[in-house]
Formats: C-alpha cells, structure tokens, sequence
C-alpha cells in the first residue's frame, strides 16, 4: 500500500478525505497528518510517505513552498495532490510545475476524489505487478461471476498464491474483496437513486435476497473498521494528553 500523509489546517478537511479513502477501501494506509507547512516538511522528510494530499493556503508555509522545499532537499518519489478552495490558473501552473499529479477543490466532492485516485493511485495496491492487474481485472469485470479458480487460471497464479497476496495486502479473502467491489458500485448506484432491485441486478446479483446478505456484512464491516480506526485515534490523543 501507499502511505500517506495528510496536510491541511482545517482537520475537517482531513476528517473527509480520511472517511473518502476509507469509504472505497483505496490502497493506501494514512500514516499521520499536519496542519501547518513547517510541520508538513518536517513529518515528509521523517515519514518518507508515497502520497501527500496538500492545501495550499496554511500558516507557516504555503502548499506551494512545501514543494519546493521537499523537491530541494529530499531525494524521494514522492507525489502531491494539491487541495485548494481557489481554482485559479496561476496556482496550477505553479503546482504544476513543482510536479503536483492532480487537484481537489474544497469543499471536497465525492466523484471528484474517486475520479482523481483513479489517475494517481490507479491500482497500485503493492509492489507485484501480477496482484495489481488481478484487482484491476476485479474492478473492470465485478459485474461476471469470478472465483478465484478461474482467475488463477487467467493469471498463471495459484489459488493458494492469490489467497496469500489478498490477506497480505487487502486482509479479506478474494470473495470477500470481490463482493465489497460489487457492493460499492451498487452502493453508488443507491445514492444515485437506482432502485434496489436494478442496482442489484447490475453489479451481477441475480438474487436479491443474496445481495441482501452481503450488503448488510459489507456495511458492518466498513462500521467496525471505521470504529476501530477512531478508538485508536482517541487512545493515542489520551496518551499524548497525559
């Protein structure tokens, strides 16, 4: 997975970008934040993280004078999404020309960061070439009957080696991480306004009574990770409290 770091001095705007990633299960693992731009140099060079989500307008530094800081004094890949609320020409061809991949406007829209994940972080869930075109195979094709079986066979992999990689990198089974991508397509759908039943039909679940069922694991699954994540943040907040 990519690490992430996220920077912004509004923790609202973090607070969404956090639920979004976890909401569509991208693979990326958020490994802190900041909320100014001394901060956000001095935890890059620390963390060394893959992905930055970046304001541009902070205190301290700007979005745009971390950049040029970073590409100064660090020797590491490292990709920029910028967030800003100002949609200006200037600031992009600045961002831009510090080697930004993309850009959200605030407030923060749902299709907007699904659209932008798709371009930075693709399907880059590790460093196995064979694993990642397997999850793109996944997210193209979720609407076909898949088993692992026949996805082994498509990808000179074994069943046994496909079971391994989902536990390492996804920690779910490949009919579990199969269903969750049915389920979210079917979910955005929902809030589209599809009916149920069409919705259902279209992510390739013939059963509705079926659907239901994994509809409903799905949701509290996502409830109990969500409710993990933030026990954790509230345990760590104590500790550095006392």
């Amino acid at each position: 997975m990519k690490r992430v770091l996220l920077v912004d001095d509004e923790q609202a705007s973090s607070e969404i970008i956090r639920f979004l990633i976890h909401k569509n299960r991208f693979p990326l693992e958020i490994i802190g934040e900041a909320r100014n731009g001394k901060d956000a140099v001095r935890k890059i060079k620390r963390w060394m993280p893959d992905l930055v989500f970046l304001d541009i307008e902070m205190p301290g530094l700007n979005g745009l004078e971390v950049m040029e800081k970073i590409n100064e004094e660090v020797n590491h890949k490292i990709d920029f999404i910028i967030i800003t609320a100002f949609d200006t020409f200037t600031y992009a061809q600045q961002a831009l020309r510090l080697g930004a991949k993309d850009f959200l406007l605030k407030p923060v829209m749902y299709e907007q960061f699904c659209e932008t994940m798709k371009r930075v972080v693709g399907y880059g869930y590790c460093d196995n070439p064979f694993f990642n075109q397997l999850m793109e195979y996944i997210d193209e094709h979720y609407m076909e009957e898949l088993n692992c079986a026949d996805c082994a066979r498509k990808f000179h992999m074994s069943q046994s080696n496909i079971a391994r990689l989902c536990k390492k990198y996804l920690n779910m089974s490949f009919t579990e991480f199969y269903n969750d991508v049915r389920v979210r397509k079917a979910k955005e759908m929902l809030e589209e306004g599809v009916p149920i039943k069409d919705a259902a039909a279209s992510v390739g679940y013939r059963n509705l009574n079926y659907f239901y069922r994994i509809f409903k694991k799905s949701i509290r699954f996502l409830r109990r990770n969500i409710f993990k994540e933030n026990s954790r943040r509230i345990d760590l907040w104590n500790k550095v409290r006392d």
